[in-house]
């Protein structure tokens, strides 16, 4: 029996306090343990302190896990709780991924004080995103509108709404329900016309690789479901070589026994969308995610495919 208290890794964003609190509630329920065994440990990450420019320009994906994981492998943390969608598809060596908590509404909101929807939106009014992926599929659906830099957390975001920074915005339903925001969705946005990010919605728990009991301790949490989602998401989005600076959208679904996935990839300025979808198998998650890439790298063709890289 561990003497001390387990300690939650997790960045301070109340967003992600939310999300460590709510682990630590289902651990003390799961293990009838009181709230004492387990300690919240809050780490500043680099994408809290890159605010004067859009994390993309900043380069690649971790800015909002490195710390954290820095401070699992030195032991400063025993479990370390994350939105998936900010978690690299190569984790540092010796840590992984140990289970996954049941998935939120994994649909972008669309709010505004002042319009019902995207399509209600006149020409040249200003939707505010960070999103490489929102800001493509925005001008690829609405190439009238202007996209402009919002960078913040949900709150800030909203603030910046309110003092008409822009027209509408764009927050994943997902954190809004998480933080007891729902009332601020003005509409939540069907998959099928907004693909989600890849891992939207999901919250995953990492750990050292080689600590058998903190992967017994958090087994209970686990949903299954989630877990093969996500892992054919974050294949597909390994295998497209995806950062926070390519526009990729995906979404995997379990149906009736199969799992089936959906993606897309979006040139930064919308003017060209590949689009597919591939099912299968859940215990064949890996590859459906893999194939699916493949069939949009296909598609696509290596003159999209290098201008992409020409940009980043």
């Amino acid at each position: 029996m561990q003497e001390t208290a387990f300690r939650i890794g997790t960045r301070g964003s109340p967003l992600a306090l939310a999300q460590a609190h709510e682990v630590r509630s289902l651990l003390m329920k799961a293990h009838d343990r009181p709230e004492s065994d387990f300690e919240v440990v809050v780490k500043k990450t680099s994408g809290d302190r890159i605010q004067d420019r859009p994390l993309s320009e900043a380069g690649g994906k971790g800015h909002f896990t490195k710390e954290i994981e820095e401070a699992l492998l030195a032991k400063e943390i025993d479990l370390a709780v994350h939105s998936m969608k900010d978690v690299a598809t190569v984790l540092p060596p010796g840590l992984g991924l140990a289970v996954m908590l049941p998935r939120e509404d994994v649909r972008d909101a669309f709010i505004s004080l002042q319009y019902a929807s995207l399509q209600d939106m006149p020409a040249n009014a200003k939707v505010g995103t960070s999103s490489l992926r929102r800001a493509a599929q925005v001008r690829f659906m609405r190439p009238d509108l202007e996209v402009v830099g919002f960078r913040g957390n949900v709150q800030t975001r909203l603030k910046k709404l309110g003092d008409r920074v822009a027209d509408a915005t764009f927050l994943a339903c997902a954190g809004l329900n998480r933080l007891g925001m729902a009332d601020r969705v003005t509409t939540a946005i069907e998959t099928d016309e907004m693909l989600p990010a890849v891992a939207q919605g999901a919250v995953g728990i990492e750990i050292r690789e080689d600590d058998a009991a903190i992967r017994e301790l958090l087994k209970p949490l686990n949903d299954e479901a989630t877990t093969l989602c996500v892992t054919a998401e974050r294949a597909f989005l390994r295998e497209l070589e995806g950062s926070c600076r390519t526009p990729i959208g995906g979404l995997a679904e379990r149906c009736e026994g199969i799992l089936m996935m959906r993606g897309e990839l979006l040139s930064p300025d919308g003017a060209q969308r590949f689009a597919g979808e591939r099912s299968g198998s859940p215990a064949s998650a890996i590859r459906i995610g893999e194939e699916l890439a493949q069939d949009l790298i296909e598609k696509a063709g290596a003159e999209f495919l290098q201008g992409l890289k020409d940009v980043t």
